[in-house]
């Protein structure tokens, strides 16, 4: 063993603490970047990926089946690569008074939202559409159901749907057997095609040689059928746009985290190095004067951080990948991808970026180790320069404080620099927490504004509206008068507000493709939908619109666009931009009156407030009495449910700050053992003096305080900063405009518990070195060198 090799090894294992921060701070930098980086591989095309493995329809069609038979449907299509089908399709429609309503076999949440199911005999598909199974087995017998698992219907009362029976309202009962996933969201589930006796009609499901000219596709399909048999069809083109525009939101967010924790890591990496040049002035003299030359100190120390480092990478590649495969999971469903793995390449660059950037960081910390003379170093070994620090240990004397705190107060000041990098680590730290706090309380507020559920009981609602890439088909049930659904609501004692709307699909002038107009019945400010500027509607001709709708009419608020309803057309002008994300942001909010055959249209939905003190089940229980002979049902409203998407990102929120505010802590900690050991023999004196252990504990906690607390009021008006940057760059990249309630999350006692936060962090990386200075003998603390 070399000279070389035996220094390294020594210093390695001598400065226990400094080998465990350094490999800490590596582990957890590596940790959240393989686990960023997966995310952010995921982000570039999850849905193209999962739409080739899954060999995905680029389009698919319903045919009535009044008006064409399987073998009309089975011709040869000019364009068409593959095909799959017909499927017999049908809708059921679960009942309220089925078995196990309330048990392990209770409904889904959605109560009686209609699935529109399609018989096949197996998950493959054929050339086109290969569902994957995610949970239990395809439906074989009569009776199976397979539901899908992006439905409401995938989940029970206790967990998972399979093995819950669903009642339909003529009495028969299906099993749920298997959830499983189809990429072009074809079906709300399946069933062995014996089981459709009846059908409503077939889908088959097209794969064409030009993927991007779908609608030249559907005019091939159009021809080639028997005329009118076509009630519906959706393109691919649409499920990709949602899907890219909810994975967009993702990267801003990823960079964010991703250049805290590279920036901390590298600064807590280079700041131990530093310390330890610092703390080893008279080794590296010794180590000079015994003929080593200063590329061997500096290659010494380098090593002294490269090996802990190379330690911490391999375990933090290892806990990445591992932390991965839940996250990953989870964003399966979020992205509607079929398998997310962490790709190999990811952890060769984090692995190499890792070791070059502690190579990098450590070569500039131990450069100075080189280019200190072997007399200087020796003579100085670990002693601050002389008066460094006096004016401040003079100016605390002078406070109301316990004379250990006062020292502790006036230490920082002795080692300036040492004091601002630990500054800058509780800064990063307390920045982490802000923004993480931050963007938190955003989600949760967007949340709020998108479900606008302030409604106590609903009616005739399944679902938020038609949601991009909701799959076309099926025969809904006949639907009550909404006239008279209102007026019985409005005769129900207890009715605070009510208002009721409904849905049309029009054209706009210079816009491709349909938009969806709601239509309201009533006063809906109430119920809780936000705008993000102008005003909501007060007559009829007035509209508001999401930034998506502006953006693809090339409006904004104060223009005026014209809706042509089946040859009618009516010109609205827009007063408000309206968080609103249903049928992708096309679609535009106005008053009944401005669209006349909007008022009255069938399949009408109604949104009821209770007066307070009212209870709420037995307000539905009455007014399901009253309007049984209307054949509608309320429901309670307020799901409550929160997106996937917004789920992943707290709970990535909370991972990734978790982290960082431990590397935070490990910055201070181990420049506190520094400042420590630097401090022994007056430690020493000090006990012998008198100083007590519980004093000599407040005397290193106090050190840090004025640390903290700069690190907190600094890192805290940061991390306000960057949540404001990187928020609005999470909605454009998302293509929606955010309300206000999104943006003004943080009030002035949270910003202060923030600040706090700071401390806290400084505090906590303080206490093991006081604690080990407050057990060191005085003995031994005065014999140190």
């Amino acid at each position: 063993m070399s000279a070389l090799s035996r220094v390294v090894r020594s210093g390695v294992a001598r400065r226990r603490v400094q080998t465990v921060v350094i490999g800490l701070a590596t582990t957890m930098a590596v940790t959240s970047s393989v686990l960023g980086g997966s995310l952010l591989v995921a982000s570039t095309a999850p849905f193209d990926d999962a739409f080739a493995e899954q060999r995905g329809a680029h389009l698919s069609a319903v045919f009535d089946a009044g008006k064409a038979t399987p073998e009309q449907l089975s011709v040869p299509v000019d364009g068409v690569t593959a095909s799959a089908g017909p499927f017999p399709v049908t809708t059921i429609t679960p009942s309220d008074n089925g078995p196990g309503r309330n048990g392990a076999g209770g409904q889904a949440p959605g109560g009686q939202a209609p699935l529109t199911v399609a018989g096949r005999t197996d998950p493959g598909g054929g050339p086109v559409d290969a569902v994957t199974l995610t949970e239990g087995e395809w439906a074989d017998e009569p009776g199976e159901l397979v539901v899908s698992a992006d439905g409401p219907h995938a989940h029970s009362p206790t967990g998972s749907a399979v093995g819950r029976r669903i009642t339909l309202t003529d009495g028969s009962t299906l099993t749920v057997v298997g959830l499983a996933r189809s990429v072009s969201r074809t079906a709300d589930g399946w069933v062995p095609p014996s089981w459709v006796t009846a059908p409503e009609s077939y889908q088959v499901l097209y794969r064409f040689t030009a993927a991007e000219s779908v609608d030249a596709g559907r005019e091939a399909v159009v021809a080639a059928v028997p005329a009118d048999a076509m009630t519906g069809s959706q393109s691919w083109l649409v499920l990709k746009k949602a899907a890219d525009r909810s994975v967009a939101v993702f990267v801003p967010f990823l960079v964010a985290f991703g250049v805290l924790g590279l920036v901390m890591s590298l600064l807590v990496v280079g700041n131990v190095v530093a310390g330890a040049v610092g703390a080893g002035t008279r080794r590296i003299g010794i180590l000079k004067a015994l003929g080593s030359t200063p590329a061997q100190v500096v290659r010494a120390y380098m090593a002294q951080a490269l090996i802990p480092a190379a330690v911490g990478t391999a375990i933090g590649a290892v806990a990445g990948n591992l932390l991965a495969i839940p996250v990953l999971a989870e964003t399966e469903d979020v992205y509607g991808a079929v398998k997310l793995t962490v790709a190999p390449w990811v952890n060769v660059v984090v692995v190499v970026g890792a070791l070059a950037l502690v190579s990098v960081t450590a070569w500039v910390s131990a450069l100075r180790a080189g280019r200190l003379r072997t007399v200087d170093a020796i003579a100085v070994g670990r002693t601050p320069r002389p008066g460094r620090g006096r004016w401040a240990a003079r100016l605390t004397a002078r406070l109301p404080v316990p004379r250990p705190v006062g020292l502790g107060l006036a230490r920082p000041f002795a080692r300036p620099a040492r004091a601002a990098a630990m500054t800058a680590a509780v800064l990063f730290g307390a920045t982490a927490v802000t923004f993480a706090v931050g963007l938190a309380s955003s989600l949760n507020q967007i949340q709020i504004a998108r479900d606008h559920d302030a409604a106590d009981v609903t009616i005739g609602v399944s679902d938020p509206g038609p949601q991009p890439g909701s799959r076309p088909g099926g025969r809904p049930a006949a639907a009550p008068d909404p006239a008279a659904v209102s007026d019985v609501i409005a005769a129900q004692a207890g009715t605070r507000a009510h208002y009721r709307t409904s849905r049309t699909q029009v054209t706009v002038t210079g816009v491709a493709g349909t938009t969806a107009v709601v239509s309201f019945t009533g006063d809906a400010t109430w119920d809780g939908y936000q705008l993000v500027s102008g005003r909501w509607f007060t007559q009829p001709g007035e509209a508001v619109a999401p930034t998506p709708f502006l953006a693809a009419t090339g409006t904004e608020v104060g223009d005026t666009v014209t809706l042509d309803d089946g040859g009618k057309t009516v010109t609205v002008r827009i007063v408000g931009d309206v968080f609103e994300m249903s049928n992708d942001g096309m679609v535009v909010l106005t008053d009944a009156a401005t669209l006349t055959a909007g008022n009255d249209a069938k399949g009408a939905t109604h949104h009821i407030a209770v007066q307070p003190g009212t209870d709420v089940n037995t307000y539905i229980d009455s007014l399901n009495a009253a309007l049984a002979p209307l054949g509608a049902t309320a429901r309670p409203g307020r799901s409550g449910q929160a997106s996937d998407t917004i789920i992943l990102i707290n709970s990535l929120t909370a991972t990734l700050t978790l982290m960082l505010v431990a590397v935070a802590a490990m910055g201070v900690l181990n420049a506190v053992v520094l400042d420590t050991r630097d401090r022994i023999r007056d430690l020493g004196v000090h006990k012998a003096l008198g100083m007590t252990p519980r004093q000599t504990i407040a005397m290193v906690i106090a050190s840090v305080v004025v640390i903290g607390v700069v690190g907190g009021a600094v890192g805290v008006p940061a991390g306000v900063a960057l949540h404001g940057a990187v928020l609005p760059a999470m909605g454009e990249s998302a293509g929606i405009g955010l309300p206000a309630s999104a943006h003004a999350v943080h009030s002035l006692p949270e910003l202060v518990l923030l600040g706090i936060g700071g401390l806290l962090i400084a505090i906590v990386g303080a206490s093991l070195p006081a604690t080990w200075a407050a057990r060191t003998s005085t003995a031994t603390a005065l014999r140190t060198e």
